[in-house]
């Protein structure tokens, strides 16, 4: 996939607006998969995107959070944790298979499906340049802009 143009695709978005890929053509996505709206992990991790938003702004990046949660879970997510960015709604899981993110993973002892912590990066042309795979949460978001600075400087 890396270096490939994605296919376009359109979900669901918080603010009642949808995300359409091909409106973006022109600027850079950081679009992040997590498991679960309001869980330790996803929790932490979306503030430490929240936290650095600025910076991905200073960069011309746009942010780009996506589960299968509802929009109504999506929504009180945001806004308990101030998200300045959009969250997608992926309920029919049709990113998640573009992306490849389902898998089998082990909770409390049982085999579950569910979303592997992810990271992608499309670029201005529409392009996948880097992506993350099962990813740890702290510091991630930095290691992203990190990533980002790297490609514009």
């Amino acid at each position: 996939m890396l270096n490939q143009t994605i296919t376009a695709f359109t979900l669901p978005a918080t603010s009642g607006k949808t995300f359409d890929l091909a409106e973006f053509k022109g600027k850079t996505l950081v679009i992040y998969f997590y498991p679960k709206d309001s869980t330790p992990g996803c929790t932490t991790q979306g503030i430490q995107f929240r936290d650095a938003y600025a910076e991905f702004q200073a960069l011309g990046a746009e942010i780009f959070g996506v589960s299968r949660d509802s929009l109504k879970s999506h929504e009180n997510f945001k806004a308990k944790y101030s998200f300045p960015f959009e969250l997608l709604s992926d309920s029919e899981e049709l990113a998640c298979n573009l992306f490849g993110v389902m898998k089998m993973k082990n909770m409390y002892g049982k085999q579950v499906r569910g979303i592997e912590r992810s990271t992608f990066i499309i670029d201005k042309e529409g392009k996948l340049i880097h992506e993350w795979r099962g990813v740890k949460v702290d510091g991630h978001a930095h290691e992203v802009l990190a990533f980002l600075k790297s490609k514009v400087a």
